[in-house]
């Protein structure tokens, strides 16, 4: 199947698909890259060497709760353990967002959740990838005004 990155999953959820199988989290955390609401951190990056926030403040995962993005980025850029930690967070984020979905779902509000997660993730319409709007658009789903 394949389908791993957060928009594909809102999409293709929209769209009927309910079972997904993919490395996308694991794989993606291999690089030093933590998945969140609002896009992919490459925690390996310096900007994060002195960041003593979690990944992601409103994570409830073991790594958010335990360690900060600089921690994270000094083991991601010497030790495998980084990308254990970052592979934690990242299947954290990916169940948290079923779950998001599935919640939608049941209080027939799906169309709301996806507005509401595209603007957050991608930060304005102008940004919103096309095949994601005429996707959603083939089953009465607009984000675009």
């Amino acid at each position: 199947m394949g389908v791993g990155y957060a928009e594909d999953l809102v999409v293709c959820v929209a769209l009927g698909i309910d079972m997904f199988d993919c490395v996308f989290p694991t794989r993606t955390a291999r690089f030093g890259n933590a998945l969140t609401s609002k896009g992919t951190l490459n925690i390996k990056s310096n900007k994060f060497a002195h960041d003593f926030s979690p990944i992601e403040e409103t994570c409830d995962c073991i790594t958010c709760k335990s360690f900060t993005r600089a921690y994270i980025h000094t083991l991601a850029t010497r030790e495998t353990v980084g990308c254990h930690l970052l592979t934690l967070h990242n299947l954290s984020y990916q169940l948290r967002l079923m779950r998001s979905i599935r919640e939608a779902i049941i209080e027939d509000r799906y169309p709301e959740f996806i507005q509401k997660f595209f603007k957050e993730l991608f930060g304005g319409r102008e940004k919103y990838p096309e095949w994601a709007v005429n996707a959603l658009r083939s089953v009465n789903i607009e984000l675009l005004p």
